[in-house]
């Protein structure tokens, strides 16, 4: 077990991997992804629509846990995909985030498109085309931050850097 650091080492910590290029893209992705689910999840959706959650849901929650184990400096405590090779765990993690994205993506301008029609002032009925729209956008944002992140941990991992901050 590591030694116990004081308390204003690790608010420095904290703020130190706050103010960070990762820690800023890891805010980024956790905002955009559950500003995707929730627009998602907040109206009627069918079909399709249910990977695109998944895929959103998914990473969010994955993002949000390698986030506060970064954050609070505990990766050390995760067997397997922690310690040294935590910069591979987080860059893996972010390539198939955006690997994902990119068909959710697809789906989202599909499902935009297919009603497209109904964005007319004298349409009167139900219309999902703001909404799909709107988690187009958020999904784009999501897979663009994930690749700025790929490239970042890809860029850290050819110099050969072992931490994440």
């Amino acid at each position: 077990m590591p030694p116990q650091t004081s308390q204003p080492q690790v608010r420095k910590n904290i703020l130190k991997f706050l103010k960070s290029f990762l820690g800023i893209i890891r805010i980024l992705q956790i905002v955009f992804g559950a500003g995707l689910w929730v627009t998602i999840a907040a109206n009627k959706y069918e079909g399709s629509i249910h990977f695109v959650l998944f895929v959103a849901v998914l990473f969010w929650l994955l993002t949000l846990a390698l986030f506060f184990l970064t954050l609070l400096d505990k990766q050390d405590l995760v067997p397997l995909l922690g310690g040294e090779r935590w910069l591979c765990t987080n860059l893996a993690h972010d390539v198939a985030a955006a690997v994902l994205y990119l068909p959710a993506i697809g789906v989202m301008i599909y499902k935009t498109d297919r009603n497209s029609y109904c964005n007319l002032k004298q349409y009167k009925h139900l219309c999902l085309y703001k909404v799909y729209l709107t988690a187009a956008v958020f999904a784009c944002l999501c897979c663009l931050v994930y690749i700025v992140s790929v490239i970042y941990g890809a860029c850290r991992k050819c110099r050969g850097e072992q931490t994440v901050i």
